[in-house]
């Protein structure tokens, strides 16, 4: 009988690897490809590409299929590293995980697959599921609720869903390492990749300062009295605690201050205190660049909820409609520390409804 062709993305990890093999026991045609996406040297061997290629190869072998393997740092840096450093440059605070995904995961990826390669499918790790509904397709949040990663895949439209599997959306983390175990797997245990894709675990501002140029500045309380010194604004976000550098004063109650706005003309940092204080709250945020998996009418008034941040719980919205291209949303309950330049992904249920980029937030006060 006549196989279907999946080419699954190996990462060298332990949930590309799992997927691989539900893949085979699903009685597909699989083969692998490993896909380099940065260039640059880590010397400190937080993430290492030689190890992961190695893993990938391993695990391939183990399983008896073969592994491809593509070069696509140029499309990264054009179309994703050189996004996310113009965004910080503006202000603002990007993900380039979700772009990753977008651009390089499920254009260049999947078109090589499908295109070069003669897939019938492509596959990933990601903790997500995807369902089939009479004749449409939905992406739906993964099982594991500490895993599911449909936040990050918001931009995947339906016509790909169509092309693409997910075979560890309807297990746990926890599951898949112990089946991993019993396999021996050479990456069972190994630890889960943690921070930006290209980065890893790096010191954040450390790699920031060796593309962006960010002079230090003042950092002001809500009254605009200069009360410190910030390291320069690409290292800060709304609603950030910890590494502002104010301390109590005697001028001052001892709590703890926050990072309230950056106003990047002036290069000031506004800084106020107390996790309670209504200037951090928001009612509601602009929405930009959406991007919905299904079609959904311009009347769409459901009731859904919201994530600004990927591991916050669900809040419900109202969604107002502006234009084709950006919509206004209402808290019921208001939420502290709406980022620019962040994601807002849209929920109902459990079905994952799109998606797009924090304009800016309506205050509460």
């Amino acid at each position: 009988m006549f196989k279907k062709k999946v080419i699954i993305a190996m990462s060298g990890g332990i949930d590309s690897s799992f997927s691989a093999w539900l893949l085979k026991k699903q009685n597909y045609q699989v083969e692998g490809l490993f896909m380099k996406n940065w260039e640059e040297d880590d010397t400190n061997n937080i993430c290492n590409i030689e190890k992961d290629l190695y893993d990938a190869e391993v695990i391939c072998k183990k399983l008896k299929i073969p592994l491809h393997k593509i070069n696509f740092s140029s499309e990264y840096w054009d179309y994703v590293f050189q996004k996310f450093i113009s965004e910080y440059k503006k202000g603002n605070t990007p993900n380039p995980d979700i772009l990753c995904n977008k651009i390089i995961k499920f254009k260049y990826f999947m078109n090589f697959a499908i295109n070069h390669l003669g897939a019938d499918f492509i596959s990933t790790g990601h903790y997500v599921r995807c369902k089939k509904i009479k004749n449409n397709f939905f992406l739906l949040r993964g099982i594991d609720s500490n895993k599911d990663q449909s936040y990050f895949l918001y931009t995947i439209k339906e016509k790909q869903l169509k092309k693409i599997l997910f075979p560890i959306g309807g297990l746990k983390k926890t599951e898949v390492r112990y089946f991993a175990n019993k396999l021996k797997f050479i990456n069972a245990n190994k630890k889960d990749s943690t921070g930006i894709c290209f980065i890893g675990e790096k010191k954040f501002p450390n790699f920031l300062n060796k593309y962006i140029s960010s002079p230090s500045g003042d950092i002001i309380n809500i009254h605009g009295q200069i009360i410190g010194k910030h390291k320069g604004l690409i290292h800060y976000t709304i609603g950030q605690r910890k590494g502002i550098g104010v301390g109590g004063s005697i001028f001052y109650e001892n709590k703890p201050w926050y990072v309230y706005k950056k106003n990047i003309k002036k290069n000031t940092l506004v800084v106020i205190q107390d996790r309670q204080n209504l200037y951090l709250y928001f009612i509601g945020l602009i929405v930009k660049k959406i991007t919905w998996i299904n079609f959904i009418p311009k009347n769409f008034e459901k009731k859904c909820t919201i994530k600004t941040r990927y591991r916050q719980k669900d809040i419900k919205c109202k969604i107002i409609f502006l234009n084709n291209n950006r919509i206004k949303v209402y808290f019921y309950t208001p939420i502290s520390s709406i980022t620019k330049g962040q994601s807002a992904v849209f929920y109902y249920g459990k079905i994952c409804l799109g998606g797009g980029i924090i304009e800016k937030g309506i205050p509460l006060i």
